[in-house]
């Protein structure tokens, strides 16, 4: 679709600075605009681009005064924030992207499934007894959708999504794909012998509205009760959320998290990529975690925590100085060892 500097300077309480009649039909980073592309300017280590970008259209911040000449071609729109800008368009450009509502074929739907109207699913799913689609989902092919289940209202599921019987999907959620739900818990229990014995995972997975779930996570299923993701949760690709795990409201975890059974993570914690947290433990409401960390204990308080063990992080700069010391230090003690020797020599009776 086509839209005017006017059109869009409406639509995000913006001023046009230039031609209001500019209009483009997509959308491209500053650095590789080209005519009829829409940009934006938040980050000043990218201002250089703009000297010299293509695009027709770039969203600046109300502050961006140029220190050089504008292209003649480039229209400027002005706003109070134009990263939060940016990303309303793309969410307006995704929603007109949205698939049109329809069941393709081959595609198996259960006769007890209630399914909504404008609903699209797509080729090759399988949708299981007693499921409940509400309106303005999307499930796109080769998605697994278990007895039982319950996707909310606007939620979207990308190819090859498995979701386990019995789990509930919220509204408004986005699971990308290969992103497994339900699957059962890591739970075995040895016997006199050390053989290993599965112990049943009859709960479920609840994950709640405004969650959106990178590719190839797994989260697992309770072994009683449910593992819960709570409201606007955030998580990234290939993470690994145990069996009766609470992830608090409108958390973040970044790629290849793992989090172990029965931990409960707090609100608005942030946890950084390849950490791992122990199971049984609660993390403090706000506690950041840096990426790589462990977390072997209950974390009382919010603090940013770094290292494994995590400790905080003002303490874990001062150990790490002291490491990146300890070559310095080994060759200081080598040579104090050696002169303590040779007057110790020199000090013995002939």
């Amino acid at each position: 679709m086509e839209f005017t500097a006017e059109q869009i300077a409406g639509l995000l309480n913006g001023e046009v600075f230039g031609f209001s009649g500019a209009t483009v039909t997509t959308l491209a980073k500053i650095e590789e605009g080209h005519p009829g592309a829409l940009s934006f300017l938040s980050n000043p280590k990218y201002e250089e681009y703009i000297y010299s970008t293509e695009s027709s259209i770039c969203i600046v911040n109300k502050s961006f005064s140029p220190s050089k000449l504008l292209p003649e071609t480039l229209t400027l729109i002005k706003v109070d924030d134009a990263y939060q800008c940016f990303a309303k368009l793309l969410e307006l450009y995704a929603q007109m992207n949205k698939k049109t509502p329809e069941i393709e074929t081959p595609s198996f739907v259960s006769e007890s499934a209630n399914i909504a109207t404008e609903v699209y699913i797509g080729a090759f799913s399988y949708i299981g007894k007693h499921v409940k689609v509400a309106e303005g989902v999307q499930i796109f092919p080769n998605c697994y959708v278990g007895d039982n289940v319950s996707i909310g209202k606007g939620t979207v599921l990308h190819p090859g999504v498995s979701v386990y019987h019995d789990c509930v999907i919220g509204e408004n959620c986005i699971i990308h794909a290969g992103t497994v739900i339900g699957a059962d818990g890591f739970g075995f229990a040895p016997d006199a012998n050390g053989v290993f014995h599965k112990v049943p995972q009859i709960g479920n997975v609840v994950v709640e509205d405004d969650v959106e779930i990178g590719s190839n996570t797994t989260i697992d299923r309770a072994t009683m009760g449910s593992t819960r993701i709570k409201k606007g949760v955030k998580i990234d690709n290939l993470c690994q959320i145990a069996h009766n795990v609470e992830i608090g409201y409108n958390s973040a975890l970044a790629a290849q998290v793992g989090v172990a059974g029965s931990a409960k993570i707090g609100e608005r914690v942030m946890v950084g990529g390849q950490a791992g947290i122990s199971g049984h433990l609660h993390i403090a409401d706000d506690t950041k975690i840096v990426a790589q960390s462990g977390i072997p204990s209950t974390v009382k308080k919010p603090e940013t925590l770094m290292g494994s063990p995590g400790i905080p992080l003002e303490d874990f700069k001062k150990s790490y100085f002291g490491f990146r010391k300890l070559p310095f230090i080994l060759n200081k003690l080598q040579e104090l060892e050696k002169k303590i020797k040779a007057l110790t020599q020199n000090n013995e009776p002939n």
